[in-house]
């Protein structure tokens, strides 16, 4: 017997149609097994692709697991906003809010309408800021093309729901910079916490502007047009290198890839440590179904 199911896509960090990071979400996927989920992440070849389930609790909205081409996440940035955009747009948020289970905790979703038009998405990554070194520049500096006197300070490894290498380097050496999968894969073997930490985050900052890109092809993802989970950890990062209480910064991402992408990030030291939010407006672009 023929299945079928729908999907919607959407283009996220972005007011503009083909710009941002595409997402391709499952609304009702309940009766799809996890080979399937990822079989149809692989088919749409998307950074991410979300499935959505009931929740195990009822005092939430759903259960929300993401797939890259590859493998399984269990939080991410820019499919969660996407996600809350979809199901916000079918009117399922309470009060303006949504509440996602992930494997990497519970995701509160904040929807912002304007005379009952979606405006932005915003989401609390679900974690406090956890923190540790990264690897050397000289490993590091291969992966992107770029030499270990292009970076500034020490690369670190951050996460708020999914660990990334941040890695601050020269303003003009962004737009040369490039994967090399070779040292990737060197870099992964050097150190075995690599081996799953393997998403290089490049980033420029002027100020509470930054501009920033995103090297994951170990994980599928030669390069990112938006990474929001990335955008959420690096806002508690930057803010516990400089100190205070509260940081607000705007990321500019996909420039390069003509997917240009704009993601506004905040966090603020709260009781239990760091805590960040990540969010941005999207445009819907697409809605069908797949038969299985």
């Amino acid at each position: 017997m023929i299945r079928s199911f729908a999907f919607a896509t959407v283009d996220v960090f972005t007011d503009r149609r083909f710009g941002g990071n595409p997402l391709a979400v499952f609304p009702e996927a309940e009766d799809l097994s996890d080979k399937e989920m990822q079989a149809l992440a692989a088919e749409f070849n998307l950074s991410e692709t979300t499935f959505v389930l009931p929740p195990r609790d009822p005092a939430n909205t759903a259960r929300v697991r993401i797939f890259t081409p590859k493998t399984e996440l269990p939080f991410a940035g820019h499919p969660n906003v996407g996600t809350g955009w979809v199901l916000a747009s079918r009117g399922l948020d309470r009060d303006g809010v949504l509440r996602f289970e992930e494997a990497a905790g519970l995701v509160r979703v904040e929807v912002e309408r304007a005379e009952q038009t979606l405006v932005s998405v915003r989401i609390a990554a679900p974690q406090p800021l956890r923190l540790e070194d990264g690897p050397a520049p000289a490993l590091v500096a291969p992966c992107a093309g770029l030499d270990a006197a292009d970076i500034l300070g020490a690369p670190l490894i951050a996460s708020t729901g999914v660990a990334f290498t941040f890695v601050s380097v020269r303003p003009d050496t962004l737009t040369r910079a490039a994967p090399d999968l070779a040292a990737f894969h060197a870099l992964a073997g050097s150190d075995p916490r690599l081996a799953t930490c393997n998403s290089l985050y490049l980033y420029a900052r002027d100020g509470q502007n930054i501009h920033a890109r995103l090297f994951a092809p170990l994980a599928g993802i030669l390069e990112d047009p938006a990474t929001g989970s990335a955008g959420a950890s690096l806002a508690a990062l930057l803010l516990y290198l400089d100190g205070g209480a509260a940081l607000e910064i705007t990321i500019s991402q996909g420039v390069e890839m003509d997917r240009p992408s704009l993601l506004h990030a905040s966090a603020r030291r709260e009781a239990d440590g760091i805590r960040a939010w990540v969010g941005g407006s999207c445009v819907p672009v697409m809605e069908g179904r797949v038969s299985l």
